[in-house]
């Protein structure tokens, strides 16, 4: 049974080495390019809560790819900055509109 065993399992490594190098035609497996951000934030316009729902990021060997997770955070705090900034200006513009305004006497 042992034997049985040993020379079935040297027959599944070979095979399974045959077809990953390609048969002995010389053929290997093609190469094929890095996986990317299949659906990246959209550059035109600002980021909205569907486009984060929608993202989703392409995986690695050892979780996600880190640069596409950088991308995608820079382009995500730029976007953040660029809203709180707006906010500051807007609730500015609100105080000083809704300030008491001191009125020149007439004379």
């Amino acid at each position: 049974m042992f034997w049985f065993l040993l020379i079935a399992m040297v027959v599944v490594v070979a095979a399974v080495t045959l077809a990953v190098v390609g048969g002995g035609d010389g053929a290997v497996l093609p190469e094929t390019g890095p996986e990317g951000l299949s659906d990246p934030l959209p550059e035109g316009r600002p980021v909205e809560r569907a486009d984060i729902d929608a993202l989703r990021l392409p995986v690695a060997a050892r979780g996600y790819r880190m640069a596409d997770v950088d991308d995608v955070l820079s382009r995500l705090a730029a976007e953040l900055a660029e809203r709180d900034a707006r906010i500051t200006d807007l609730q500015q513009a609100l105080s000083a509109a809704h300030a008491p305004r001191d009125e020149e006497p007439r004379q």
